[in-house]
Parts: C-alpha cells; structure tokens; sequence
C-alpha cells in the first residue's frame, strides 16, 4: 500500500513540474518559431520588392515611357499570390496605379496598413513581431474566411529617375493563422511529451524502487542471520564462561611451595599455561597483576595499559606482542593490533559495520575493541564454536 501511495505522489510531482516548467517553454518555442517566421517573410517581402525596383529602374533608364513601365509591372505582379504578402506601386500622395488586384489600383494607401514611416526606415524583426503581437492581442487581425485581412506594408523603396514607391506588404491574417496552428502544434507535442515523460518517470521510479526493496530484502536476511548468528555466539560465550571458570585450575600456589617446586626442577615451561602474574607499574609503584585477574589490555598514544577485573588500570614496559606471547591462548585472544582481551571480560558481542564484530567487555574500556571480519571466524573459532 505504502509504494502505490509512493508512486502516486511521483506521478502527482512529476505533473505539478510538467505543468509549472511547460507553459515557460512553450512560450520561448512558439515566441521564437514566430520570429523565425516573421523573419522569412520579411526578408522574402524585401528581395521581391527590390527586384521590382531593380526591374522598374532599369526600364526608366532605358528611355521606356512610364504608362510603357506601369503595364509592364502591372502585368508582373498581377494575379500573384496575395495569401502572403504582395507587391505595389504607388506615387507619392499614395495613389495606388500597380496592384495584383487590378480592383485596388485607383485607390490609396491607407496610413495604418504602413509599418514604416518612409523609405528610408527598414523595420527590424524585432519591430515587426512587436507589431504583429499587438494587433493580435488587440484583435486587430481578422481571418480571410471572413472577407476581412489585415495588411501592411513592410518595406518600401523608390526606383531611381521616379517619383514612384514600391512597397512590400504582408498578409497579418495568414501569418496570423500559421502562427495559430504553430502554437496548437506546439501544445499537442508538449501535451504528448509530458504524459510520456510522466508515465516513464513513474515506470522508471518504479523499476529502480523494485530493485532497492530487493537488496533491501536480502540485506535483511542477512542481517536477521547475522543477528541469530551473534545470538548463539553471546550464548556460546556465557556457556564458555561458565566451563573456563568451573575448568580454571586452582590459584597461584603459595610461595613456599613454589621456591620447593622450582628446587625440585618441577616448573612447568611457558607455553603450556603461560605466565601466572606480569609486572606493572602505577606511578613510581611496581605492581605485579595476576593474569587471571586481566580483563584487557591495550595500547595508547605507544603506551601499553593492562586493566583487571576490578577496572584497576596501570601500565608496562613490554609490547603487545611480547605479552601476549606469555599469556594462555585459551584464556586470552589477541582481538587487533591494539587490544587484548580476556574470556572472562567479555560482556557481549555487538555486529559492528561490514560483517565486524564489537566486544562489549568488563570493566568498560575507554577505547572500542573492534574485530575486524578477516578475524570474525578465527574469533569464534576461538570460542570453540
């Protein structure tokens, strides 16, 4: 129940983004397809009505009347496509005598259809989608359906040895209906490519949630062994414990019997049961400990501290690996480098990190007595487990 509610609230967050992060960047796609639009048609407007100009100017300068060059522009641009936008020709009080639509010529140049002051201004692109823009917003612009259109004049230019202008116009209206089915474009795509990336974002969410719940799964059961492992080796220990301490052999023997022992040349060598006692010092006090009274040892900032059962803590001249050679294996087990602890000391047994053991031991120590996993089995070996 809890990964439907996980994955609804994905598909939840991923649409609030979509719908947040889409209308911005449709706006900058659609603002910037209309400026390339706009930018086409105007530059398609200026070299039609230059070459016209071209054309007109040529004609003058080869000596053709002007009622001879009017019919023949007349004649070029008559019946051309006016959807888009179209060429003129017109005199200085705006007096239209050349037009695709022979039905317009007699008739003058309304000044609102002129996006230029005059022929020595060319209007940029940026002026001309400001200009597109508010007419659109302002519902200046009406559909050719409607035997309506908006018109206006984008460029113009004069043929040398005349007073005529030529003047390039554009058809608001149909640049206006590609910018609407550019923008109805754009949203579908958007609206597809958001449910998409949605319904991927969710499958993927899902895929990548599936397969954390299985390694999650199986370091659980590893962890539920780990746990029932460490389990039997706490009971292990105590079971241990209580053999050692019903198995421990008798204290030191007094000295007398001792000096009469090593007279006899009946003392027992080293490595059979170790040392009985090693020397310490407490301050300016020699200190002699009995091994069955050590807890730990360990080292510090090069210091080798031995404490006993009863948290007694002193120090000593010899290494860790001097002691522990003279200490009784079974009894003692070299934990790390630092540290050595007694069976007797041990509290519990903790699973630290990677497959680590922690040692919990009697008095507490002031350092953490941690088996590394190279020695974890050699450890429970140890305790005869």
């Amino acid at each position: 129940m809890r990964k439907d509610r996980l994955y609804f609230f994905t598909f939840i967050a991923m649409t609030a983004i979509f719908i947040i992060v889409a209308p911005v960047a449709v706006k900058f796609f659609v603002k910037a397809s209309i400026k390339q639009l706009l930018e086409t048609q105007l530059e398609s407007s200026k070299r039609e009505a230059k070459e016209i100009n071209a054309l007109v100017g040529f004609q003058l300068a080869s000596g053709l009347d002007t009622r001879t060059v009017i019919d023949n522009v007349q004649k070029s641009i008559e019946n051309t496509n006016t959807e888009t936008g179209f060429i003129s020709m017109f005199d200085w009080s705006s007096n239209v005598f050349c037009h695709p639509d022979r039905t317009k010529v007699g008739q003058k140049v309304a000044a609102d259809q002129s996006f230029v002051a005059n022929i020595d201004f060319e209007i940029t692109i940026d002026d001309f989608y400001e200009i597109f823009i508010g007419k659109e917003k302002a519902n200046e612009i009406t559909s050719l359906d409607q035997g309506g259109g908006t018109s206006g004049m984008i460029f113009m230019c004069r043929p040398e040895n005349s007073d005529w202008i030529i003047g390039a116009h554009v058809n608001l209206s149909k640049i206006s209906d590609q910018v609407v089915s550019l923008r109805n474009q754009f949203y579908t795509i958007f609206v597809i490519m958001g449910f998409v990336l949605i319904l991927l974002s969710v499958i993927t969410v899902r895929l990548i949630g599936s397969f954390y719940e299985k390694n999650l799964e199986f370091e659980k059961k590893n962890l539920e062994s780990e746990v029932l492992n460490l389990a039997k080796l706490n009971t292990a220990l105590g079971e241990y414990q209580q053999k050692m301490n019903v198995e421990k052999p008798a204290e030191i023997e007094p000295k007398a019997t001792a000096s009469k022992k090593e007279s006899e040349g009946k003392k027992e060598t080293a490595g059979d049961t170790g040392k009985q006692r090693i020397l310490t010092y407490l301050r300016n006090e020699l200190l002699p400990v009995a091994t069955s009274e050590i807890a730990y040892i360990y080292t510090e900032n090069t210091i080798t501290y031995v404490v006993d059962v009863n948290g007694k803590r002193s120090t000593t001249n010899s290494s860790l690996d001097e002691l522990y050679n003279g200490l009784d294996s079974s009894f003692f087990y070299r934990a790390n480098r630092q540290s050595i602890i007694a069976i007797s000391a041990i509290d519990k047994i903790i699973r630290y990190g990677n497959n680590q053991l922690k040692i919990v031991v009697k008095p507490n120590s002031d350092v953490d007595i941690i088996i590394g996993k190279n020695k974890a089995s050699e450890f429970k070996q140890w305790l005869n487990l």
